[in-house]
């Protein structure tokens, strides 16, 4: 089992920034993926980016390249999300989801899970 907890979310205005953080314990052997997901109200769960343990390979969602950069600190089990040029339409519930599986994409097939944060972007 991976246990994940996320923190860094709160409330900003729009044009600005926050860093989530996501810290896996247990087995982390489970986290060869790592990723994250959004919810706004009233809308399914989406895909933001991903990255693979090595780091060199990342993915991120269309609507958020180029805004939001994941990266991962293995000697700490911690995986990021540092969230510039923050919109309203960015206002969500962010989860951090991690798998063993070694799969050409980094979009689907999460075994695990984390509570989420949430994020709310002002106008």
């Amino acid at each position: 089992q991976v246990q994940l907890v996320e923190s860094g979310g709160g409330l900003v205005q729009a044009g600005g920034s926050l860093r989530l953080s996501c810290a896996a314990s247990g087995r982390t052997g489970g986290t060869y993926t790592m990723g994250w997901f959004r919810q706004a109200p009233g809308k399914e769960r989406e895909f933001v980016a991903a990255i693979r343990r090595s780091g060199g390979d990342t993915d991120y969602a269309g609507s958020v390249k180029g805004r939001f950069t994941i990266s991962r600190d293995n000697s700490k089990n911690t995986l990021y999300l540092q969230m510039n040029s923050l919109k309203p339409e960015d206002t969500a519930v962010y989860y951090c989801a991690a798998r063993a599986l070694q799969l050409l994409t980094m979009r689907s097939d999460y075994t695990y899970w984390g509570q989420g944060t949430q994020v709310t972007v002002s106008s």
